[in-house]
């Protein structure tokens, strides 16, 4: 089962392709970008997984709204197929096992999970299957490994989407 992971921004968001053994491709690109990908991709495969936004009772800026009407068009853009929202203290716990991790512990259980930093990254004349993930593509990645492994084998949850008929 391929799961997409999506970190959304106010401009550009990060994709990450993973199939539960390996990144088959990432990008960071620009919203316009990547909706007009989602709405050209004809046969849609796997699960679109979007980090979703828990405010806590804080106050929030512009940004914050301006990135969560880009999650919704990312959501309609890949409609019919199934579309996960995994909050980001989700992705915390289960990575990191406490909600006080920071993207840098998050960054370096990634890099564990796939074999250290010499396998996993690696260099430009040996890549390793992480190789070239940067800035918010490793926010994407967290939400791709986290959904897989916590919904892998849940056969309910890997189908695709059903038009609701009204």
């Amino acid at each position: 089962m391929t799961v997409i992971g999506l970190d959304p921004g106010t401009e550009q968001s990060a994709l990450v392709t993973y199939t539960g053994t390996h990144v088959a491709s990432h990008c960071i690109e620009s919203n316009a970008k990547i909706l007009e990908w989602m709405r050209g991709f004809s046969a849609h495969r796997g699960v679109l997984v979007i980090e979703e936004f828990e405010s806590y009772g804080m106050a929030v800026g512009r940004e914050v709204f301006r990135t969560i009407r880009w999650a919704g068009n990312f959501e309609a853009a890949w409609f019919p197929a199934r579309v996960e929202f995994l909050p980001r203290r989700i992705i915390k716990q289960h990575l990191c096992h406490t909600a006080r991790a920071t993207d840098a512990n998050i960054r370096t259980e990634l890099i564990d999970r796939f074999g250290g930093p010499q396998r996993a990254v690696g260099v430009k004349k040996a890549p390793g299957p992480l190789y070239g993930i940067k800035s918010h593509a490793w926010a994407a990645l967290a939400v791709a490994v986290v959904w897989h492994d916590l919904h892998a084998h849940d056969g309910e949850l890997i189908r695709s989407g059903v038009q609701a008929e009204f």
